[in-house]
């Protein structure tokens, strides 16, 4: 087919080229039709990727009739352009894209004598219904959740944010895939420094294919070994919702349900849904639990470690006592049979994911139960090793982001080697280094650790605690918004 020009007079040509590109698909469909004497019309489409039910009512039959014909003599295309009553209309004369086009969800309308096409946006691509978030369950709040179809989840977001400062910018991503992605902000709140910071990031990337939100991730970010995610994960569109208030970017994708959100700090991983459906004093609680939890997590198997290895004199006799009695005759020191718990545990855990639905839950649960006893039994651990794991694990499980929990459990493994070689002098060494490197860290512009570095009060209203709504009416000073207050 050639690249650019008119198409062949011969209109069976063209569209046996066009075929002949796309590999001759089944799919591929060409309908000509009358729309008046001597007047024929040719609609090309991919139909599995159209709506067929809008163009038969809106193209065909909407324009099959004489008075129609007689006024798009008089007036070329752009009758047409202005008659079919569909939103997204383009004229083009340019025949080098009529490929991509077809492929992004479009039908082309040729009129015979006319000089270029009309470009018909009737994108309806197969979808599952809206249903309730999987990883983000909440008992107070909205149902619904994001969908794999980028433009529901742009539904569900205008529906919830009906204000004329809320901006979408359509790119598309992948030499193959050509994946629809929706930049959205708010005007005259955003920091527009961070939003042009992420549109040309967004148009350096090359690849071939963009099948998930976690791409993009890895392909913008300024650190690819840094563990600590830098943007928010969320399939909540009320989520997403609260952070474009607050001035933040969301990045919807197509074909997934997962959105990026963009500037983020550490302390907002410790955030879920409920906490702002709840009281406040409640909210503060189950922050501060988090946190809590995060601590046992990253440091109860390094201390034990450290405790029983090296320093054993800070204990009480009577527990010192109990767990040398419970150690007596396990082969492995102390660092080994953590790794070898740990290990296990993880694999059961994978298991349980993989696995299918029905018997993964049952598989898991029972399989740590029964390996943890009869590890007990044949003497190759301690019963205090496995309290110590069972606590870490649940304490992981804790963490509202998913994301954020897999870097707990990298953490760990750090701080227990730590403790194996250098005892709690090697732990506060590590703990010195990660608050180093927190607060070297940034997302777009925002400090990673704000607002304890730098320090700023009034932010801290909505961190570790959450003050009543009266007292937020002022929006987060470290993101450097254009508007001050809600």
């Amino acid at each position: 087919m050639k690249n650019q020009g008119s198409p062949p007079f011969n209109q069976e040509d063209f569209f046996t080229a066009l075929s002949a590109r796309l590999g001759h698909p089944p799919d591929l469909i060409k309908h000509t039709f009358l729309l008046g004497e001597k007047l024929w019309a040719t609609c090309i489409f991919l139909h599995t990727l159209i709506d067929v039910k809008r163009i038969e009512t809106f193209v065909f039959e909407h324009l099959m009739t004489e008075q129609k014909a007689e006024k798009s003599r008089q007036h070329g295309m752009s009758y047409f352009q202005k008659e079919i009553p569909m939103s997204d209309i383009t004229f083009e004369q340019s025949y080098k894209d009529c490929a991509d086009y077809l492929l992004l969800g479009n039908c082309l309308l040729f009129i015979n004598g006319e000089a270029g096409f009309l470009v018909i946006e009737a994108e309806d691509i197969p979808e599952r219904s809206i249903a309730e978030p999987q990883t983000e369950p909440s008992v107070r709040g909205p149902k619904d959740g994001f969908t794999e179809n980028v433009m529901t989840n742009l539904s569900l977001v205008r529906s919830r944010l009906r204000t004329q400062e809320f901006r979408v910018v359509k790119s598309y991503i992948g030499s193959k895939s050509k994946t629809k992605l929706l930049l959205c902000y708010l005007n005259d709140t955003a920091n527009m420094k961070v939003v042009k910071e992420l549109q040309d990031k967004l148009e350096k990337i090359k690849i071939d294919s963009l099948l998930d939100s976690a791409y993009i991730e890895e392909l913008i970010t300024d650190k690819p070994f840094n563990p600590f995610p830098v943007f928010l994960n969320t399939e909540r569109p009320d989520v997403a919702v609260s952070h474009l208030t607050e001035g933040r970017v969301v990045l919807l994708t197509e074909g997934t349900p997962v959105c990026i959100i963009a500037p983020v700090t550490f302390f907002q991983f410790f955030n879920a849904v409920e906490d702002y459906y709840q009281k406040a004093v409640i909210s503060s609680l189950m922050r501060m639990l988090r946190i809590l939890a995060f601590m046992l997590a990253v440091f109860i198997p390094s201390l034990y470690i450290a405790i029983t290895t090296y320093h054993q004199a800070i204990l009480p006799t009577n527990l010192l006592i109990s767990l040398s009695a419970q150690r007596e005759g396990v082969p492995f020191p102390a660092f080994v049979e953590a790794m070898l718990m740990m290990i296990v545990f993880e694999i059961i855990r994978e298991a349980g994911i993989r696995m299918p639905r029905v018997a993964g839950q049952a598989i898991s649960i029972v399989g740590a139960l029964v390996l943890g006893q009869a590890a007990v039994e044949a003497g190759l651990v301690s019963p205090a090793m496995v309290i110590v794991v069972s606590l870490t694990a649940i304490s992981n499980f804790v963490s509202p982001s998913y994301s954020f929990s897999s870097v707990q459990r990298l953490l760990q493994y750090g701080y227990m080697c730590l403790g194996a070689f250098m005892g709690l002098f090697g732990i506060l060494c590590g703990v010195l280094y990660t608050l180093l490197y927190l607060v070297s860290l940034e997302s777009f512009g925002t400090p990673y650790f704000a607002p304890v570095t730098p320090l700023s009060f009034k932010d801290l209203k909505d961190t570790v605690i959450r003050v009543p709504w009266p007292w937020l009416k002022k929006l987060p000073s470290m993101n450097h918004l254009q508007r001050k207050r809600r």
